[in-house]
């Protein structure tokens, strides 16, 4: 989910939740502690140097139970460091304290923003010999194929 995605999503909504992949909330005390842009600059295993920029959100709670984050709150929040950081329209990350931090993409479903499951890659698989994902075949087809088989045919 982008950023402006984010700011148009908070004026259709009453509260700001997230929910994380499991399906449990974040605890609606939450506070949103820092908004930044995150530049990762590396070499993937192929040699090919690539820059990443994503716009972060750090979620955080504490143990003021009263505290609430109006969907106004967090969009003033994101335009004032749209202006101080020059941020750019890009992909949102959330972090957000669990056993350690974890990183999450972000996505939205009409009411809730979801807090999405993030994977690593191989970006140069093409270079590394990362073989093609082999074609699973059922084999209950393969058996109705071999009986539809005829002596001479070339099929056994």
């Amino acid at each position: 989910m982008r950023l402006s995605e984010v700011k148009k999503s908070l004026e259709n909504v009453q509260e700001v939740r997230f929910v994380l992949p499991n399906g449990t909330f974040v605890p609606v005390h939450f506070h949103v502690t820092e908004v930044g842009v995150i530049t990762k600059n590396f070499i993937d295993c192929g040699g090919t140097v690539r820059e990443e920029k994503v716009v972060n959100f750090q979620l955080w709670e504490a143990n003021d139970f009263d505290h609430r984050l109006a969907p106004q709150k967090l969009k003033n929040i994101i335009e004032l460091s749209e202006k101080v950081l020059n941020l750019q329209d890009a992909e949102v990350e959330v972090e957000y304290q669990q056993e350690t931090i974890g990183k999450f993409n972000l996505g939205f479903d009409g009411v809730n923003f979801l807090l999405e499951a993030t994977q690593t890659n191989c970006l140069a698989q093409d270079k590394c010999g990362i073989p093609a994902e082999k074609l699973k075949v059922n084999l209950a087809d393969i058996n109705k194929a071999a009986t539809t088989c005829t002596p001479g045919g070339g099929c056994c």
